[in-house]
């Protein structure tokens, strides 16, 4: 069963193989069932794998499959090869499951769309990459994944490049992971350079053995690449433009795989992480909290429906980085997990909402949905409270745990994290208030209010009714809403049966998961307080949003996202860009200069030297007789003398 794990990556080829070929042919909705289901495949697969490695004991639950040597140059070997373990099988369920949902999703909603069938292309070729990354054996065949989603992300955040706005968007990702790649790339180099090998099962094994400050820097330019990909500090500027593409994308990419990539890779060298200096990890939970913190106060003030959603998913990707760096690896996949569950179901609420008010995406602009889309503000509700920490839906387990394991490191980082709760508990129940509950302000026709291209608004049809989104598109939110109920099942905190989760992975950490000093009474008493944060962000927001008791405080910084985007633009496009046309020309007059200027030097020597031969007998004859004149002159007077 193990040896099977081959066709999880290989049915989403299949079917973006396929689907290049004849997907034209196949139209709407072909194309989007043939995806659909190359995608449920890979999901049963891993079902198969997961099922096989449950009936292996603890230890042996490591099975690598060698398919081919790929690179084969001196000392370094790569193979392409596929590791199934607990960590690597947990990734693909849900990349594989949640992106079925995901394609399902897409069917409905690109409905009508000129290029239905290329969208469904990039989607098979996305998923195809992430469980490259996932179930690579060796680092070099995770980066190939790695470099293959950021490939896709640009794709399809650019899928509607008709707009300058998405077009520029798709840039903007591409070129921010880019700089996070440079830490990947160098991560590898010293590492070979260090364990003379990339295969996992060789640089884990001999992590031990790596000498702390080699370990300090392999990890700490890992964790670059990880900032890139996984939107941190400070460069999470791409994710919040994303928003752009459609928002199956917003869903597949930005809530359930592609930014989990950098946590996935932080887990997957955990060994490296416990030989590395105790200052690193820190690092990495600093990182992650600040991220948290920035991202949810940024998110407090935006009013496109997406733009809250992407802050948000940056703020809970700070705190899986702030669990990584408390050494709480499974709190860190826990949250993975369950945060998959409710931010693609959120995303997806969101799509839902905007088919259904006419590509109308301001949250000022709508009001009372819950009783035109009764199915999507059901489930949207249940995403809000999973995130919102509200006990027992799942996003209220994994967060608990998070911050346990930030208090025991670092009561400023439990503290951190505990007023991010609070601000997330506001914003969510924001968005949910002025979405679905209170007046409906889109029958209002607001002429202050103007489209992203200056049109105004009432140019639009704004008085439209709005409508539930089709089966395809409500059937995903449903099931999604049934996992953020459950899902916290994976790891309850109650006894050491119910900790699922941390048995299953304990393969993987090899005992360098944190080791708790908390008394049972401290960690009850935290819960309570993280729920009744909770609770208080929920009321303040009820009382702001619905009550109209308190005033909005939503200033223009804020929604501005601290102009930390538009000083990175500033600084880009002035100094920025007289330094790097600085840097070019001096590269094309001093580097390229003295290359050139040897060249001519040569060249003009030669063309002298050229000219001596003539080509005639005689000329070298007389050269011959000059220099017998020569030596006999030098020999002469050397004896004479």
């Amino acid at each position: 069963m193990l040896d099977l794990v081959w066709i999880i990556p290989a049915l989403p080829l299949a079917g973006f193989l396929l689907l290049v070929a004849v997907g034209r042919r196949m139209g709407e909705p072909k194309a989007g069932w043939l995806a659909t289901a190359m995608c449920g495949g890979a999901f049963v697969a891993t079902a198969i794998v997961f099922v096989g490695l449950l009936g292996e004991d603890p230890e042996g639950r490591h099975h690598v499959l060698t398919l081919f040597d790929w690179l084969n140059v001196g000392g370094f070997k790569v193979e392409v090869g596929f590791l199934a373990d607990p960590l690597s099988i947990t990734m693909a369920l849900f990349v594989t499951g949640i992106g079925t949902l995901i394609h399902l999703y897409s069917i409905g909603y690109m409905h009508g769309d000129p290029k239905f069938s290329k969208f469904f292309v990039y989607m098979n070729l996305f998923v195809f990459s992430m469980l490259m990354l996932v179930l690579g054996s060796n680092m070099l065949i995770t980066f190939l994944g790695w470099e293959g989603v950021g490939a896709c992300s640009y794709f399809l955040i650019s899928f509607w490049f008709a707009k300058d706005a998405n077009a520029s968007a798709g840039k903007k990702a591409f070129v921010t992971n880019r700089v996070g790649d440079w830490g990947f790339m160098c991560a590898m180099f010293l590492t070979f350079a260090t364990v003379g090998s990339l295969d996992y099962s060789v640089v884990l094994e001999k992590a031990s053995s790596i000498a702390p400050v080699t370990a300090t820097a392999i990890a700490l330019l890992l964790f670059v690449g990880a900032c890139g990909k996984s939107a941190q500090l400070p460069l999470f500027v791409w994710l919040p433009d994303a928003m752009a593409g459609p928002t199956p994308v917003s869903a597949l990419i930005h809530a359930a795989t592609m930014v989990t990539s950098g946590v996935y890779l932080m887990t997957r060298v955990n060994p490296i992480l416990a030989q590395s200096y105790d200052w690193a990890p820190s690092i990495i939970a600093w990182v992650g909290v600040i991220t948290a913190l920035f991202a949810a106060t940024i998110a407090v003030a935006q009013t496109d429906i997406k733009k809250v959603l992407a802050y948000s998913t940056v703020s809970q990707l700070g705190y899986m980085f702030l669990a990584v760096g408390s050494g709480a690896y499974v709190a860190a996949i826990f949250h993975m997990v369950t945060h998959a569950f409710f931010k693609a179901l959120m995303f997806l609420g969101s799509g839902s909402v905007i088919h259904g008010m006419h590509d109308e995406q301001d949250m000022r602009r709508m009001g009372n949905l819950r009783r035109y889309m009764p199915i999507t503000a059901a489930t949207f509700i249940v995403g809000w409270l999973a995130i919102a920490g509200v006990p027992p839906f799942a996003g209220f387990w994994s967060k608990d745990e998070i911050l346990l394991f930030a208090y025991d490191k670092s009561p400023a980082l439990w503290f951190i994290g505990l007023v991010t709760a609070l601000l997330t508990a506001f914003y969510m129940s924001r968005q949910v208030f002025m979405v679905f509950y209170g007046d409906e302000r889109w029958r209002e026709g607001d002429q202050a209010h103007v489209t992203d291209d200056g049109a105004p608004a009432d140019a639009r049809a704004l008085s439209a009714e709005p409508h539930e989104s089709p089966w395809l598109m409500t059937l995903p939110l449903v099931v999604l809403s049934g996992l953020a109920i459950v899902g916290g099942g994976l790891n309850l905190p109650f006894t050491g049966s119910t900790h699922l989760l941390e048995h299953w992975l304990e393969p993987v950490l090899e005992g360098n998961e944190r080791v708790l000093a908390v008394a049972t009474a401290t960690k009850v008493g935290l819960a309570v307080i993280a729920v009744i944060v909770g609770l208080a962000g929920i009321v303040l927001a009820h009382r702001v949003y619905l009550q109209h008791k308190l005033e909005p405080v939503e200033p223009e910084i804020l929604a501005e996202g601290w102009k930390y985007d538009s000083s990175i633009t500033a600084f880009m496009g002035g100094p920025g860009r007289d330094a790097f046309q600085a840097t070019a020309t001096f590269d094309h007059t001093v580097v390229d200069g003295a290359v050139n200027g040897v060249a001519a030097v040569m060249r003009r020597s030669g063309d002298a030297l050229r000219k001596v031969q003539t080509g005639f007998v005689r000329t070298y004859a007389l050269g011959v007789a000059v220099g017998v004149v020569g030596l006999l002159a030098y020999f002469l007077s050397r004896v004479a003398f």
